[in-house]
């Protein structure tokens, strides 16, 4: 079988997706980043359902054109979460994998310290647990994490796509090239979100983002692979290393020397072998 476009609908939203694997197979759903899609799974994709697993990849809320509501308030952290659940019952899957990176990864921790009971497994890329992550934006384990997360002030400015996009996306390309996205990988995202609707509702998953987002935040008892890269300029390792402390379950911590933030762009076939076998052995 080879990655096909596919489209699945969750009440008033329909969302693009890309899917490989038997249908009958365990579902494994990925959930992209800012500012990505789906396409940056691709090889995971093929990867996965090359292993028996039925793989899921969809564009999600405001990324996927008729997914895109223009209130700001539809991108808060429980609309997000139960945008997963919602996609997994569609997909006929009662449990499931899930694979985030990013804010996917951030949603992903949420789904998991929320509803346990429908993960499989979870595969986090970059994004450390929300509480090791407030930490260390605090101060409390040392490091920069503030510094590093200076970014999130301008992206929640209301004109902050219009100014991204000016001068062919200038401030967008930037973003790639400066934290080591492979020349040329960047291009279906920014044909994706080259218009403002569309950078503006990606956007917009900061705009909403709140810190009471970590209030109720259950433990993390599934197995549990995080995989941090030492060259990330966003996420520093104070808060990869805290994570550990935050999982209660079969926990595996993967550091990928000399790699920057894109992961999955940057070292596919090492990501591949991870996720394979992490799933393999829950399995």
């Amino acid at each position: 079988m080879s990655v096909r476009s596919t489209q699945i609908t969750v009440g008033a939203h329909t969302f693009d997706a890309l899917a490989d694997g038997p249908d009958d197979a365990e579902l494994v759903l990925l959930l992209h980043g800012f500012p990505q899609t789906s396409a940056s799974w691709r090889e995971q994709i093929e990867a996965l359902a090359a292993a028996g697993h039925r793989a899921v990849a969809p564009d999600q809320r405001g990324y996927s054109p008729n997914a895109r509501p223009t209130d700001v308030a539809a991108y808060a952290m429980p609309e997000l979460v139960g945008d997963v659940l919602e996609l997994a019952d569609a997909l006929g899957a009662e449990r499931f994998h899930l694979v985030g990176q990013d804010w996917g990864g951030a949603v992903a921790w949420q789904v998991a310290g929320r509803h346990r009971e429908r993960l499989r497994s979870l595969t986090v890329l970059s994004t450390p647990h929300p509480e090791a992550l407030r930490r260390a934006y605090r101060g409390d384990l040392g490091g920069d994490q503030a510094e590093r997360s200076g970014y999130m002030t301008f992206f929640r400015q209301p004109d902050s796509q219009d100014r991204m996009l000016e001068n062919d996306a200038a401030v967008l390309r930037l973003l790639f090239s400066g934290s080591g996205m492979p020349e040329g990988r960047e291009q279906p995202y920014l044909d994706a979100l080259g218009t403002p609707e569309a950078l503006g509702a990606a956007l917009n998953w900061y705009r909403a983002a709140s810190p009471a987002d970590i209030e109720g935040l259950g433990p993390i008892t599934i197995p549990t692979l995080y995989v941090w890269a030492t060259g990330d300029v966003a996420l520093g390792r104070e808060a990869a290393e805290a994570t550990a402390g935050c999982v209660d379950g079969p926990y595996r911590f993967e550091v990928l020397e000399g790699v920057g933030h894109w992961i999955a762009e940057q070292v596919p076939d090492r990501l591949n072998e991870l996720l394979v076998d992490h799933l393999s052995s829950v399995s």
